[in-house]
């Protein structure tokens, strides 16, 4: 098994992927309640930024901020997916989800890339925002409910191109 060796830096912004188990699964987006109020806890229970979020029918992408002196996202990660799990029945166990008393609804690892600057963290806000266009879910990523985007059209953080079809179709991407 690799070494995985992650960067010592407090207050860290971070971009996920966060997959289900069982890719074509729309369980995400039907139980997206149950999503949001795991999300709300963990977020109580250990604050973070959201930056940005969009949750797709088997996977999800946000980037996170974690606040100075704190590093510590595995464990709210884990706290998500144990809280979202509870409501949940179990998937398809094998022997080492019975083990480890795993639903098996959640993959065990995740994609992280700790952002470098500003440039680097643009990017990986229009990658969650065009990604509901890149999976073919929607024409135009405003059409997505279930994204960061909304709230920050709310915000005025966000240009008129993403209300909008881009000219490319690339989103950032």
């Amino acid at each position: 098994m690799p070494n995985y060796i992650r960067p010592q830096i407090t207050g860290p912004q971070i971009f996920f992927t966060v997959a289900l188990a069982q890719r074509g699964s729309d369980l995400l987006v039907t139980k997206i309640d149950d999503l949001r109020l795991a999300v709300r806890v963990t977020l109580n229970n250990r604050p973070f930024r959201i930056d940005a979020m969009v949750v797709l029918p088997d996977h999800l992408h946000a980037v996170w901020t974690l606040p100075p002196h704190d590093r510590d996202f595995m464990t709210r990660w884990g706290s998500i997916k144990a809280l979202f799990s509870m409501g949940q029945g179990a998937g398809a166990q094998r022997s080492s989800h019975i083990r480890r008393r795993e639903k098996a609804i959640w993959q065990r690892r995740y994609w992280e890339h700790h952002i470098r600057d500003e440039g680097d963290f643009n990017a990986h806000l229009r990658y969650c925002w065009g990604n509901p266009v890149k999976h073919g879910l929607v024409k135009r990523p405003v059409e997505w409910p279930f994204s960061s985007l909304h709230r920050d059209i709310r915000r005025g953080l966000v240009g008129p191109e993403w209300q909008g079809t881009s000219p490319d179709g690339k989103f950032g991407e």
